[in-house]
């Protein structure tokens, strides 16, 4: 094999190596306060709010992670969540801003309260929002 081929391939590698870490390092980083995902019962079951369909065949379970994670919890919070370091954790990992911004995105108009959403998931309703105690 030529010294150039060599090269180039060696340099393919470490290019495809700092990709798949790119991919999994970020999960791992996190600086400051942690975030939450609160998710606390609104009494009114009636109204406007986003319809999270929970048979979805595991979708939601991996789109809305801290979502589910919240509801389950005994104190309406997620796991923690914290920012990396100059922006780069965001880029690459799922976070619970993601959720409620797809939240966001797809509730009627009348289901978002300022930096809050409501969501219904079996037939409950939530107000969903992202804190930092």
């Amino acid at each position: 094999m030529r010294p150039a081929t060599r090269t180039f391939l060696a340099a393919v590698l470490v290019v495809l190596v700092g990709l798949l870490a790119l991919g999994a390092l970020p999960s791992y980083l996190g600086s400051g306060d942690p975030y939450y995902l609160e998710a606390t019962p609104v009494a009114e079951a009636d109204g406007p709010a986003y319809e999270l369909n929970a048979t979805e065949g595991g979708v939601a379970e991996r789109r809305f992670q801290y979502f589910l994670s919240a509801v389950e919890s005994t104190d309406g919070r997620s796991k923690a969540y914290q920012r990396g370091p100059y922006g780069l954790k965001e880029e690459f990992s799922h976070s619970p801003f993601d959720e409620v911004a797809t939240f966001r995105e797809f509730a009627p108009a009348d289901a978002v309260d300022g930096d809050a959403v409501l969501v219904r998931y079996n037939d409950t309703r939530y107000r969903v929002t992202v804190v930092q105690p």
